[in-house]
């Protein structure tokens, strides 16, 4: 019995229940974990026939497999993601820790400190955060420090140690960025209430701290005591000016978590927001790889479990950008929203995760360029359906004007990059007339056929620009050098830019944003340019010999010497005799002064 039967027959046995699985390779190793609705199915569905990319790659490597029985699928995605931070399989999605992101801590002592820190304790403390931004970190400390003054040492204040008379005020003191709880200038009690502010502008209800600096204003103020009712207005104005930029929303969406997700076949993006009282508190974003085949909702529910288990998340509403999403067994109601205030979060987070993927991309473009352009390459070889990675790219286009001076042009791309050394030029040798259709046969049959004479590596991916009409023309060249349906070939239609692939009427559309169609407009464009620039200069260039060519005993050499040398006609009919005797002898010159006479 062999490996794959063998597995088979032990599926068989697996329950059709909610359910965790672990895959493992030959020294029992774990290399894989999964979660399923119905445990039977999800396994079987791994060694079906026609597995292909990464999935083929990790069945390849399964030797063996156990599986958890669990009560709702909102139990296996805890139990997988536990599982997942146990094992770190090879071929799950690999999450970017956030613990290098800072935290807002109010530390578990007597009088807590308030600070920031990137390493989260497990002590009683509270964690605020992971903020994305550390200025943001820094803006929103000092907001709290201009608030209430809170003291930064690290001295243990109990009450026998203060009594004693341990510690003494210092300089924070003096300068009233602290009370002096040390030496028990300030209770605990009022200490504490300061603490009970801060907690509240941490999780986003600003209004509640608003309220109460309000009242300590009026009390102020109904004493009598004007500075004091002064000093409390500054503080209002200080965090009411914070407030008033925080909030992005209606203050009546409270406690609610915002997920968007944004993937391609190596990556997948996922932007997190934590909704409070109209305010965002929390902002993060995560990349993922991907080793093997997934969908976006199978990865965002991961995502989602397991960003509200790191962030203590409660929220019994979940906005996402995927709809009828659903998580059996969660404490939490899930909607994708059209309108409305909570569609511009929606649209905010997913700006935030392409800014992400965006910033990301630029990165590797300026660190990895091969590897940015083996990911573009990837792409087109997936939106055209290539069975070879384009590596080497073809692109060609016709130029003439009027039916003058046909032209056509060959630029060439290799690793997603223009290869210049590569361009070629043609003149159009056997068309007469402005027949686009006939000269792209020409040149490609000439293209190629000298190719395969030389023995040169042939392009993976040939692009004409034009319709239907030009590329059965290109279609017509690779079979007259019997590269047909051996080489890839398309057209781009300018108006729509439809791709078209030969013996298929319906063009593809390419996303406008995507890179494929941009890699595709972006050699066409090249390919124009590089023929316009060659059928402009012939033109001009040839103007210029047609005016020289009424010197009666003028031939084509000589004119093309006096061109080259002095660069136009305007030049030549300026020459003094002297460089034109130097230049073409005593007989050229005599003619090419009489000629000058009549102009």
């Amino acid at each position: 019995m062999n490996r794959i039967e063998r597995l088979k027959n032990k599926i068989k046995v697996v329950p059709q229940e909610p359910g965790v699985y672990l895959f493992k390779d030959k020294n029992e190793k774990v290399i894989y974990v999964g979660k399923a609705i119905k445990l039977r199915n999800r396994l079987l569905s791994y060694f079906r026939d026609n597995q292909e990319g990464k999935t083929k790659v990790l069945v390849s490597r399964i030797q063996d497999f156990e599986t958890i029985k669990v009560e709702t699928e909102a139990d296996a995605l805890l139990l997988e993601n536990t599982l997942i931070k146990k094992y770190q399989p090879r071929y799950n999605i690999l999450l970017k820790d956030g613990k290098s992101y800072p935290w807002i801590c109010i530390k578990k002592e007597r009088f807590p400190r308030v600070f920031m820190t990137r390493n989260v304790i497990k002590d009683g403390s509270e964690y605020f955060g992971p903020y994305t931004n550390v200025k943001f970190v820094y803006v929103l400390l000092d907001l709290i420090r201009q608030l209430f003054p809170l003291r930064t040492c690290k001295f243990d204040l109990s009450e026998e140690k203060i009594q004693a008379g341990k510690y003494k005020i210092c300089l924070d003191y003096h300068i009233k960025k602290c009370l002096g709880p040390c030496e028990g200038l300030q209770s605990e009690e009022a200490y504490q209430e300061d603490i009970k502010q801060i907690r509240q502008i941490l999780k986003g209800n600003s209004a509640y701290v608003l309220d109460y600096l309000k009242i300590q204003m009026k009390n102020a103020a109904s004493n009598l005591e004007f500075e004091t009712a002064q000093f409390w207005k500054e503080k209002w104005d200080a965090l009411q000016d914070y407030s008033s930029k925080s909030t992005v929303v209606s203050a009546s969406i409270h406690n609610v978590d915002v997920f968007t997700i944004l993937s391609d076949d190596q990556e997948a993006y996922v932007n997190y927001f934590k909704i409070m009282n109209g305010s965002i508190i929390q902002s993060f974003t995560s990349e993922y790889k991907k080793k093997v085949d997934i969908s976006d909702e199978e990865l965002l529910k991961r995502v989602v479990v397991e960003i509200r288990n790191k962030f203590s998340s409660k929220a019994k509403q979940v906005l996402i950008n995927i709809p009828e999403f659903e998580i059996e067994g969660f404490d939490a109601r899930f909607s994708t929203p059209k309108i409305g205030d909570k569609k511009k979060l929606i649209d905010l987070s997913e700006k935030n995760v392409k800014y992400y993927r965006l910033e990301k991309w630029k990165h590797i473009q300026q660190t990895d360029p091969e590897k940015h352009s083996k990911r573009i390459l990837t792409q087109v070889q997936k939106d055209l359906r290539l069975t070879e990675l384009p590596t080497h790219i073809e692109c060609f286009d016709n130029s003439n004007f009027q039916g003058a001076e046909p032209v056509a042009a060959c630029v060439v791309f290799k690793n997603a990059r223009p290869s210049k050394k590569d361009y070629r030029h043609f003149l159009i040798k056997t068309v007469v007339g402005p027949d686009d259709f006939a000269s792209m046969t020409e040149v490609l049959t000439r293209r190629y056929s000298r190719m395969l004479k030389e023995g040169e590596s042939l392009p993976h991916l040939i692009v004409v620009d034009g319709g239907k009409g030009q590329l059965s023309a290109g279609v017509k060249a690779l079979e007259n050098v019997g590269l047909k349906g051996k080489v890839p070939i398309i057209g781009i239609a300018k108006r729509l830019e439809e791709i078209f692939f030969p013996g298929d009427s319906y063009p593809l559309y390419l996303d406008k944003r995507s890179e494929s169609l941009k890699l595709i407009q972006k050699m066409r464009d090249e390919a124009h340019r590089f023929g316009i620039t060659h059928h402009r200069g012939r033109r001009i260039n040839n103007a210029l010999k047609s005016e020289l060519e009424e010197i009666k005993g003028l031939g084509k050499v000589t004119i093309e010497k006096l061109l080259k040398h002095f660069g136009s006609v305007k030049s030549v009919i300026q020459a003094k005799e002297k460089d034109l005797i130097n230049l073409v002898g005593i007989h050229r010159t005599k003619l090419i002064t009489e000629w000058r006479k009549q102009k």
